[in-house]
């Protein structure tokens, strides 16, 4: 977590090669940038390409999910408004709540 106000909030993530953030979605709005890698974004059921430079916007309750590519680690950062966790979380693995909703890797 880099930023948390009464707003909004920055939070880098890194997905190792092969990895994905796993299926969600939030009461609120999400935004992506891609800072490096290629990957997936898969919103309400269909699959973009991303890469370096690519913004995606997930609006509030859209069921979404991030995957890296095979061989390369994505980083990104994502900005959630209103804010969506507590501020100083650090996180280095899904949580298992998580985990168990998204159902077995594709």
């Amino acid at each position: 977590m880099i930023f948390t106000g009464p707003h909004s909030q920055l939070v880098l993530m890194s997905l190792a090669p092969g990895t994905e953030i796993g299926s969600e979605s939030h009461p609120v709005d999400q935004l992506f940038y891609v800072v490096d890698g290629e990957g997936w974004a898969t919103l309400a059921g269909s699959s973009y390409p991303i890469e370096k430079g690519h913004a995606v916007c997930v609006s509030a309750n859209v069921e979404h999910n991030l995957t890296s590519s095979d061989d390369e680690t994505l980083k990104l950062f994502t900005v959630y408004s209103p804010t969506q966790h507590p501020a100083g979380l650090e996180q280095t693995d899904k949580p298992e709540s998580v985990m168990a909703a998204a159902g077995p890797a594709a």
